[in-house]
């Protein structure tokens, strides 16, 4: 059997057909479809929970306990998500897994919609636990399958990387008959997941001494090919692989191995260099490889080229033409960029309430020449545009209320931050606590627009009166907890409001309370598209009446 799938897609077939219990996730791009594709294929099912968590880190630990019960799960997040998720993931490289378990990370090179460009793969290696790395959509459902495999070989969980360029493009992937799903029951040692120092010293011990045997497995998995022929190498990973291929061809006078199967296959490696005096490493994100097989002083008698010494771009999305300028091919003829065209930089949607909010806060503090505004990580981040250039900060998610305490700490006034429902929930919560412990003198605007507004609009855990409700529970201060309704008719009270808070020495939390516009349309059209129905159905029924006539 076979589909047309997202490479994104591939890996949550993959998860569903190796008989998986439970699917985690947070969304973030380029991953999102992961989830969006299993709990959908899964709605109904009573053998998938397939659910969202408040954040990666949580994700992580719901699928890690999903494992220690004996039963598969699937955790998806993008490359930042793994620095929330990093705590539970370095440590379950100790504890072991038992049901398998899989990490499946998008990066996202080029920063097409993340603040960085960090490569998964040292977080693998920093864990020392295996990894995959598909070139193409066939692989990714191939690796994820056999990813689940040797988590319960190893009993180690086992990372799986991905980039935007293969997660977000489709290929027809031929599928492989699916599995029940497994119930290894109840371990027989649960001491190896407690990490005291003692247990801790001991599994981490067991860490270092199965290397080697990875080491082995990686030397001879499939998805790590040598193809000796012509003097001159190249060594290729992942979705550099493809792009090789394409500029490469048939030429006889390359040889080349390509890597998707991690720790780096050394044997293979060392043939590739005893055959070849020039080595390209062609790889999507850091010098990984590259940096490994060079080490710090380089291979004596051969030229190993690459990202380190700019015969690939450090920064930006690997591709096509820069594999062939790197192998000194003629590029491919490119058509001119039209220059004259007017520039459509990324903006807020028409109607959307943060404009509102944006427009309120900026004729607020008018009045204050050093206010400072922080944000987060958003749809509202667009802040930082023309036209509102009122956003002076972005760093993660969660940053902007603590980034607000440091500074309102330094004595700045008026400090002011912004953050949406789903990042206050993800990593906000704990940065309010502490500016409730010190009565800051900041205004936080918490952006309630009912969904995870940047990723899709997915659900979140609270809104309205629930999310009202967790903020009074850390202890907010009631007489300055407001609620705004972000909308033009509401403007000049609602500046005069937030100019009273401000002034207000202390901490101020506004709600900007408001259902996201895109969100409220496909309700609408939902709503209309059940009554259109609910009338055709009537209006059939009617038309049957009078035929029976």
């Amino acid at each position: 059997m076979s589909e047309l799938l997202l490479g994104d897609e591939a890996v949550g077939l993959a998860a569903i057909d190796a008989g998986i219990s439970g699917m985690f996730s947070y969304p973030g791009t380029p991953a999102t479809e992961i989830f969006e594709f299993v709990e959908a294929r899964t709605r109904g099912s009573d053998t998938v929970v397939a659910r969202w968590s408040p954040n990666e880190k949580v994700a992580y630990e719901e699928a890690l306990g999903m494992s220690f019960a004996g039963r598969r799960a699937l955790v998806s997040m993008k490359h930042v998500g793994l620095n929330v998720a990093a705590d539970p993931f370095m440590n379950s490289a100790l504890t072991g897994a038992h049901g398998a378990l899989v990490l499946a990370v998008a990066d996202d090179p080029g920063m097409h919609s993340s603040q960085n460009e960090q490569d998964s793969r040292i977080y693998g290696d920093f864990a020392s636990v295996p990894m995959f790395e598909p070139s193409n959509q066939q692989e990714a459902y191939d690796m994820t399958r056999e990813a689940f495999e040797m988590s319960e070989r190893f009993g180690l969980p086992v990372l799986l990387r991905l980039v935007t360029r293969l997660a977000h493009s489709r290929a027809q992937v031929q599928t492989s008959a699916p599995a029940e799903p497994k119930d290894l029951g109840k371990a027989e040692n649960t001491n190896d997941w407690t990490l005291l120092p003692v247990n801790a010293r001991r599994r981490y011990r067991r860490l270092i001494d199965m290397q080697p045997k990875l080491k082995d497995y990686s030397e001879h998995s499939t998805f790590n090919r040598l193809e000796l022929s012509g003097p001159k190498g190249i060594i290729a990973s992942g979705i550099g692989y493809n792009y090789v291929r394409e500029v490469v061809g048939a030429d006889s006078s390359y040889s080349i191995l390509k890597i998707g199967a991690y720790p780096v296959p050394l044997r293979k490696i060392r043939d590739l260099l005893n055959h070849c005096e020039d080595i390209l490493c062609v790889e999507d994100g850091h010098a990984y490889i590259e940096t490994q097989v060079n080490g710090l002083f380089g291979v004596p008698g051969k030229a190993i080229r690459g990202k380190r010494n700019d015969h690939i771009r450090m920064d930006g999305e690997l591709s096509a033409q820069s594999v062939r300028a790197a192998l000194g091919v003629e590029p491919l003829p490119s058509i001119e960029p039209m220059n004259d065209l007017p520039s459509r930089p990324p903006r807020l949607c028409e109607g959307c309430s943060h404009s509102d909010t944006f427009k309120a806060m900026l004729e607020a503090v008018d009045r204050h020449e050093s206010h400072i505004m922080f944000s987060d990580i958003g749809c509202y981040t667009l802040g930082a545009l023309p036209p509102y250039n009122a956003v002076h900060s972005c760093v993660d998610m969660g940053a902007s209320i603590s980034m607000s305490l440091g500074a309102a700490k330094a004595g700045r006034h008026p400090i002011l931050c912004t953050i949406g429902d789903s990042t206050f929930i993800h990593s906000g919560m704990t940065g309010l606590i502490g500016a409730v412990h010190e009565d800051a003198n900041m205004t936080v605007f918490i952006l309630d627009n009912a969904t995870v507004g940047m990723t899709g609009g997915q659900d979140i855990f609270a809104t309205g009166e629930d999310l009202l409700k967790i903020i009074r529970g850390l202890g907010v201060n009631e007489d300055h907890l407001v609620v705004m309704k972000p909308m033009a008719k509401h403007h000049q009270e609602n500046v005069a409001m937030i100019r009273r808070e401000i002034d207000h020495r202390g901490l101020s939390v506004i709600v900007a309370c408001r259902p996201c516009i895109q969100v409220t349309r496909k309700l609408a059209a939902a709503k209309k598209g059940k009554t259109s129905k609910r009338q055709n159905v009537e209006t059939s029924k009617r038309r049957n009446v009078e035929t029976s006539k």
